[in-house]
């Protein structure tokens, strides 16, 4: 995904009919559909049929095959509930007759209420941290530049993990991983847009964090890795094309699985959503 303008035209669906959407494919090198790609897709095919000023608060998915990045997804949309504050949606993402993504998303209309949450870890900021690239570029330079072709959309800086000397410590969270990162451009001011870019680039890093202490990362070789479910909670508004801190730890992997939970912060420290996933790390 070269620029956020064509992110931006990948997560602008055709109507084919009422409730019924179709999305297309980027130019992609990826042998399959990034699963971020299509909760993201999914979560504009929703929003589409639920009325303003309702927004989405939270979406809980599968991810059921392996996408095909030669023909376009089709989505289809179920009303389930539309109620005087809460609409809930569920998006059938399909290729080739089969579902490949399910996504239950539940969308509200804005209120005030009670408010707290969790202090935002002390960082350095996105300006004193590593750029991706120099990472990617250590770690496998034979392809870091069709790395930095795939995922140029986004700009993400490397604060460290919990490695030995990943400059977070380990004892208590010994899988653990905090990067800033954000659309690589400007986006419009529409509060769908900056939820569904969220979307797109939340499934990138979240199951890496899982592999940190097996000292395995996420593109290797030796491990088969996708990314079973993902859900994501809402709390507060934020723009996608500003630096956000995206701290996420993976509290167990078992059973060729890996569990990850993410915090997103603004730079000024409010916690503007929460990611969960599950994910396939099968040792090759």
């Amino acid at each position: 995904m070269p620029s956020s303008a064509e992110l931006v035209e990948l997560l602008d669906l055709e109507t084919i009919d009422l409730n019924l959407f179709r999305g297309r494919q980027p130019d992609t090198m990826l042998q399959r559909v990034f699963g971020g790609q299509v909760a993201a897709q999914a979560l504009v095919a929703g929003a589409r049929t639920v009325e303003p000023p309702l927004g989405v608060h939270s979406l809980h998915s599968y991810f059921l095959r392996p996408g095909d990045t030669a023909v376009p997804i089709v989505y289809d949309v179920e009303r389930i509930r539309d109620g005087r504050s809460f609409s809930t949606r569920r998006v059938m993402a399909r290729q080739h007759g089969r579902p490949i993504y399910l996504m239950t998303a539940s969308f509200q209309k804005p209120e005030d209420g009670f408010d707290h949450q969790d202090v935002m870890p002390e960082v350095p900021s996105p300006a004193d941290s590593v750029d991706m690239r120099e990472v990617v570029q250590r770690r496998a330079p034979d392809g870091a530049d069709d790395w930095m072709r795939e995922w140029a959309a986004l700009e993400m800086r490397a604060v460290g993990d919990s490695r030995p000397g990943g400059r977070l410590p380990n004892d208590e969270h010994p899988a653990q991983a905090r990067l800033w990162i954000r659309i690589n451009g400007r986006l419009d001011d529409e509060v769908l847009t900056h939820r569904a870019a969220f979307t797109y680039l939340s499934d990138l890093t979240l199951l890496g964090s899982s592999l940190v202490p097996h000292g395995v990362p996420i593109g290797s070789p030796n491990v088969q890795a996708a990314s079973l479910d993902h859900s994501i909670w809402f709390h507060r508004p934020f723009r996608a094309d500003t630096w956000m801190l995206y701290d996420q730890v993976s509290p167990s992997a078992s059973g060729a699985r890996g569990l990850a939970f993410g915090r997103v912060f603004t730079e000024d420290g409010r916690l503007v959503a929460s990611v969960a996933q599950e994910g396939l790390i099968r040792p090759r």
